[in-house]
């Protein structure tokens, strides 16, 4: 908490305020339920949850009217997934939390929005699933591939703009159609 207090002072003492706050949390490690420990569920969680609630709501005070929250979900949040339910209840969780808080927010002017992200190859994802397996997920999504992360960060650059500015309280796929079809 520390470390976000200071960040936050120094985005205030630099720059004023926050018209765009991206909480991208996320990691994950496969355990079927059996399999489940203590320690695998309180490192998730805490890093995929309560590290992005605590994250936005220090950042609320730095927060402008017109300003965008967008939050990192994953389309393991809406489908089941073998082995990964604990990482895919904290995106399940996040998605909510955005639902929430837009009510929360209401009259502020600021906006959140979930970003789900499918199968896109970065390295984080490379580590927990291995290139095999992200190009054997990649083969299952109706576009028949793995996307990149560009494709991801042109989603973020919209929910960032003005061009999304009646859009609060949703979610957007970018998963080649993995749960979507």
């Amino acid at each position: 908490m520390a470390d976000l207090d200071r960040l936050y002072e120094t985005v205030k003492a630099e720059r004023g305020g926050l018209d765009i706050l991206l909480a991208n949390a996320g990691t994950g490690s496969f355990a079927p339920l059996g399999e489940i420990t203590t320690d695998h569920y309180d490192q998730i969680f805490d890093l995929n949850v309560k590290g992005l609630v605590f994250t936005v709501q220090k950042a609320l005070p730095l927060m402008k009217e017109g300003a965008s929250i967008i939050l990192t979900g994953s389309s393991t949040g809406v489908m089941g997934t073998p082995a990964f339910s604990i990482y895919s209840a904290t995106k399940a969780a996040v998605r909510n939390l955005a639902r929430s808080w837009a009510l929360d927010l209401r009259g502020t002017g600021i906006r959140v929005n979930v970003l789900s992200p499918g199968p896109i190859k970065t390295e984080l994802a490379l580590e927990v699933v291995g290139e095999e397996g992200m190009d054997a997920l990649g083969a299952t999504t109706a576009l028949g591939r793995m996307g990149d992360p560009a494709e991801t960060g042109a989603v973020a650059a919209f929910l960032a703009s003005s061009d999304s500015s009646f859009m609060t309280g949703g979610e957007v796929f970018v998963d080649g159609g993995l749960a979507q079809v």
